[in-house]
């Protein structure tokens, strides 16, 4: 069963909230970006949607509906209050669906070696004009087609968001491309939004497309990813606040 966090957690390992830019200037481009990321839709359009937003945004976050100033709130509390246990400093990290990149640079100026990736080319392009001195951690590259020399590579691996973003059909395949990512020995950090269990995913509109602990725990653990303890299920400080759902999965030693 997940465990669950209070609303206000406690302000030693709980990060300033993270500012959310929503501002998005073309009406008609974030309409075009939810039909193509609803049920049933292509994920090449929808790909190619997302890929717009990037490119008409000119690197400016306040015109990507998603993105953030500053890295996650729930994986920077993760790592000051967990990661010094379980990820060594220098440890090769991953960052899937990285965006304009707030979460990568937050992870390489903490020591990890971090290696940043999106299907998204402007996203990348503006990450790294943006990011001039952490430029070299990032790269294209696609879940669906996960480059051999970034197989089973990584000591950590982080997924924001990115499970949730797709329509649901799409998760397994998603999953397998993280899945892949991880070492022998290696974590993967997941951070998605939650819903009830008694509320059915057709009655949640989306794109994001929450998901239930049960949901979390058997889209991974059909790759051969187990939690390790506990999923926490907590209310985060937006207004108004947003359930969400964070666990630490490693392999399954029986498979």
């Amino acid at each position: 069963m997940p465990s669950t966090i209070p609303k206000t957690p406690d302000p030693a390992t709980t990060p300033p909230k993270a500012t959310a830019c929503t501002n998005v200037a073309d009406s008609d481009l974030r309409e075009r970006l939810v039909q193509s990321l609803s049920p049933g839709a292509c994920i090449n359009r929808g790909l190619e949607a997302v890929e717009a937003m990037y490119a008409s945004s000119n690197g400016d976050p306040k015109q990507v509906p998603w993105a953030h100033t500053r890295a996650n709130p729930a994986l920077v509390a993760w790592l000051n209050a967990r990661a010094p246990g379980l990820i060594r400093c220098g440890a090769r990290v991953a960052v899937v669906g990285c965006g304009l990149g707030a979460d990568a640079v937050e992870l390489a100026e903490r020591g990890y070696e971090v290696c940043a990736f999106d299907a998204c080319e402007s996203a990348i392009r503006h990450a790294k004009a943006t990011n001039a001195r952490h430029a070299a951690i990032f790269r294209v590259a696609d879940l669906r087609d996960v480059p051999s020399v970034m197989r089973h590579r990584f000591d950590l691996v982080v997924e924001i968001h990115t499970l949730q973003a797709l329509p649901p059909e799409h998760r397994s395949t998603l999953a397998a491309g993280i899945a892949s990512l991880v070492s022998p020995h290696g974590r993967l950090l997941a951070i998605t939004r939650g819903r009830p269990d008694d509320e059915p995913l057709v009655s949640t509109p989306g794109p994001p497309y929450a998901f239930t602990p049960a949901e979390l725990i058997g889209v991974l653990g059909a790759h051969a990813l187990v939690p390790e303890g506990r999923l926490d299920d907590f209310m985060d400080d937006n207004d108004p606040p947003v359930r969400r759902l964070r666990g630490v999965f490693v392999r399954d030693a029986a498979r």
